[in-house]
């Protein structure tokens, strides 16, 4: 078995992989907006805490996300019940790191929700496209015949 880091990645050419991130990140920033609007709205028109606004705001922008990156993103022909719980687990792991890095820069106004909400969204842009690239919409390990799936074709 190679232990070349390359050899556990989907095949998919370097060209494209790069014209995949560029597509994720589109809907990525189609969704952040989502997210971010939610956030503000609920921050200065409503008042909530920063944190539940910006999860409000995430989870709304996930709905966004699977649908496009199911789609347009990955062209994935994995089951929409296997792509869907695998994308919940990663979005669920990404809401996580979303809000304790909220929580942790906004504690005592040290850190502006803004800015926080910009560092935040980084580090769950890398967590999430590596997720789905890797995870949540390949297909290849399905069977397609259906036997020992519980399908029926």
């Amino acid at each position: 078995m190679s232990s070349d880091p390359a050899h556990i990645l989907p095949a998919t050419p370097l060209s494209g992989r790069a014209t995949q991130f560029l597509k994720f990140a589109g809907v990525g920033a189609l969704a952040t907006v989502l997210q971010y609007g939610v956030l503000i709205g609920c921050v200065e028109l409503l008042h909530i805490r920063p944190v539940f606004g910006s999860s409000l705001g995430f989870g709304l922008s996930a709905a966004l996300n699977y649908y496009l990156n199911y789609r347009y993103t990955f062209d994935s022909s994995a089951p929409h019940r296997v792509a869907a719980m695998r994308f919940g687990l990663v979005a669920g792991a990404g809401l996580l790191l979303n809000a304790v890095v909220i929580v942790l820069l906004t504690a005592h106004g040290r850190v502006p929700y803004l800015l926080a909400q910009i560092i935040a969204t980084a580090l769950v842009l890398v967590w999430n496209y590596t997720g789905s690239a890797l995870w949540s919409f390949t297909a290849s390990r399905h069977r397609h015949d259906g036997a020992g799936t519980g399908d029926s074709a």
